[in-house]
């Protein structure tokens, strides 16, 4: 592989593009302001050679540029100023690779961090107690598992040496696998276990200084989380239910008089990708009142005050961030057509006391910038460098293109393209989920579309229904239907693309992981139109799935299946189950690690593929899960797909 022309092409713009930034941030996540909007925190993405992941480094911005905060070794992340300023609490794995734990940084200066107690496991966040006294420690217990966002598998650290016949074992006993809240005390250096065993509490926040709100269940397992209810936990060890939902609920918080607790209220497919309806719960009565948000489903939300609640999401393509004043009515800071997500799935940022918000903006032709917006708009740091000089160089143009489905429903996408006017051959990009969406972003989240453009090729990024940014009613038009009516919006897509002339309609391929990986699949059982597919870490067989995944129940739910049932979607949406169909060359890529959707799936497909005897290929990564996602075997990844997409839409 290394000695192809493609290797070498691929290792060239990896390089161009990187270089120039090793020992810097390429990229920023997690901003967050101090109330008077004086300092700022963002955590950045760092290569120092194509090996491996990045590692995370704190920042601030000052003078236009981007400084470090901390001194130590490993990775640091998770920021986050006391209410008064005076202290930064943040996460880090100095002590042991891939275990985070808290430390504190006093008195707003740089320099070397303070280590709190550790935990029996690794910090996944920390929020301050709105009076400043406490931080709350969202704790992972080492082998919990990690969500399809998060790459699959789990947090397991490095496993002690094993004779090679020693079995792997599960029980379905794992004690490790648990979620807990702890509490810590800066001023005494006391540490205590906040959530009692038997709960496994997925993400929480305060509610008033002495008690905090959970979103939790009875399980540890990734699929409980599907299922999970609002819980309200104090320090009195009592546990009381506030909210249970049909669908899913997510990003807790409450106010700091502990009078209110905001929580969004979404259909989902992954954890930590919640985008939906913002609710308002009174704990004292149990009085739930649904926000008007002008069409926008909410990704973050963060108290200002006992009566201002911010919030940040999407609406359509565009990106959203507003208050919801203490009549209940929201105003909106600011809309923009940029992607305020960090290079994440969702919009985020922080707010100040005076209702400025901090983001991390971006574009397909704008490199990531922290942001400062209220009533004028601040650029305070940008990873512009020229390694971002060179892929705006070459990666063409990106922008919103919309079209009807036959239905009637109108769908948005974005539109990649190189110079000149075509047509063009044509990638089909698929999203993972089904619910999330693509917004104009920098290279469009995936480094394949940006790379696919250099060489020619047009790439098109479609929201079909169940996408986010439309409303709930949207979002659920994929449920019990995946592989139905959003099969046609895609198709539609192509078909209006080439009747404008942009697409060459004998030359499309198509690409996507997760969901995206299933819809690459089953499109190529379902029209014979498509010249090349690369289905990335897909479902192909949903009986399998039901019984190999670690989400099986979520799988059954959005489809609407029983697996146990005759003829029921788990047959009829089975691509490998109508494989006779497939003309297309596919080239099936998998993570051996990956517990959402097992290698096995991508298996299966090639093997049905071949049967027929349609060309197949397949990738499984030893040491990657839910994607390709490290180097160098994301430079292998890339270097596949562009062989293959150049072998079978450029041939002739």
């Amino acid at each position: 592989m290394e000695e192809t022309a493609a290797y070498q092409k691929v290792t060239a713009h990896l390089r161009a593009l990187h270089e120039p930034a090793f020992g810097r941030p390429h990229a920023l996540r997690e901003p967050h302001v101090t109330r008077d909007g004086e300092r700022v925190v963002v955590t950045g993405a760092v290569l120092d050679e194509l090996t491996g992941l990045p590692r995370t480094v704190l920042y601030t911005a000052v003078d236009g540029e981007l400084r470090a905060v901390s001194a130590g070794r490993g990775s640091a992340r998770g920021a986050r100023f006391s209410p008064d300023g005076s202290r930064l609490a943040f996460l880090s794995d100095r002590r042991e690779a891939g275990v985070f734990q808290l430390h504190l940084l006093a008195d707003g200066g740089l320099g070397e961090a303070r280590p709190a107690p550790e935990v029996p496991g690794t910090v996944e966040y920390a929020h301050w107690s709105p009076d400043g006294a406490a931080i709350l420690l969202g704790v992972a217990g080492l082998g919990a598992e990690l969500s399809g966002g998060q790459g699959s598998g789990t947090n397991t650290r490095q496993k002690p040496e094993k004779p090679s016949w020693f079995p792997e074992v599960e029980n379905g006993t794992d004690d490790g696998a648990w979620r807990s809240l702890w509490v810590y005390t800066p001023a005494t250096d006391a540490l205590a276990r906040l959530s009692p065993a038997g709960l496994n509490c997925w993400e929480a926040g305060w509610c008033g200084p002495e008690q905090v709100v959970a979103i939790s269940s009875d399980e540890p397992g990734e699929d409980a989380w599907y299922t999970a209810s609002l819980r309200l936990i104090g320090f009195d060890g009592g546990v009381r239910e506030l909210l249970g939902s049909p669908v899913q609920l997510g990003l807790p918080a409450g106010s700091p008089d502990g009078a209110q607790v905001a929580v969004v209220e979404a259909v989902c497919s992954d954890r930590w990708l919640v985008a939906g309806d913002l609710l308002l719960i009174d704990p004292a009565t149990g009085a739930v009142q649904r926000l008007d948000t002008a069409g926008t489903d909410v990704t973050q939300v963060e108290w200002l005050d006992a009566d201002r609640l911010g919030y940040l999401g999407q609406r359509r393509l565009d990106s959203v961030a507003g208050i919801v004043e203490a009549d209940g009515k929201a105003r909106e800071v600011f809309t923009t057509e940029r992607s305020c997500s960090g290079g994440g799935f969702c919009a985020h940022g922080a707010f100040t006391s005076d209702g400025r918000v901090l983001t991390v903006q971006d574009s397909y032709e704008l490199p990531p910038q922290l942001v400062l917006d209220g009533e004028s708009r601040e650029v305070l740091a940008s990873v512009a460098n020229p390694g971002t000089d060179y892929l705006t160089s070459v990666a063409g143009t990106a922008g919103a293109v919309t079209w009807t489905a036959p239905d009637g429903l109108e769908i948005d996408g974005i539109l990649c393209r190189p110079a000149g006017d075509g047509p063009f051959p044509l990638v089909v990009n698929i999203h993972g989920g089904p619910i999330w969406s693509f917004q104009n972003s920098w290279s469009m989240r995936y480094a394949w579309v940006p790379l696919l453009v250099a060489q020619g090729y047009a790439v098109l990024s479609p929201n079909p229904r169940g996408s986010s940014g439309r409303g709930q009613e949207f979002a659920g038009l994929v449920v019990g239907d995946m592989g139905g009516a959003d099969t046609h919006d895609y198709l539609s897509g192509i078909d209006a693309l080439v009747e404008r002339g942009v697409v060459d309609g004998a030359r499309v391929g198509l690409i996507g992981g997760s969901y995206g990986g299933f819809m690459s699949s089953w499109l190529v059982t379902q029209d014979s139109r498509f010249a090349a597919a690369v289905p990335i870490s897909p479902v192909t067989d949903w009986y399998s799935q039901s019984f190999t995944s670690n989400i099986s129940a979520w799988g059954n739910r959005f489809l609407d299946a029983d697996p146990e049932a005759t003829g029921s979607r788990a047959h009829t949406r089975s691509p490998v189950l109508h494989a006779s169909k497939a003309r297309t060359p596919c080239l099936n890529v998998a993570g051996a690690l990956d517990r959402c959707t097992p290698p096995g799936q991508a298996r299966e497909f090639h093997r049905a593929l071949l049967a027929h005897g349609v060309p197949s290929a397949l990738v499984i990564y030893p040491e990657e899960g839910h994607g390709v996602r490290a180097f160098p075997a994301q430079i292998d990844f890339l270097t596949r797909v562009l062989q293959w997409f150049d072998r079978y839409l450029l041939a002739g």
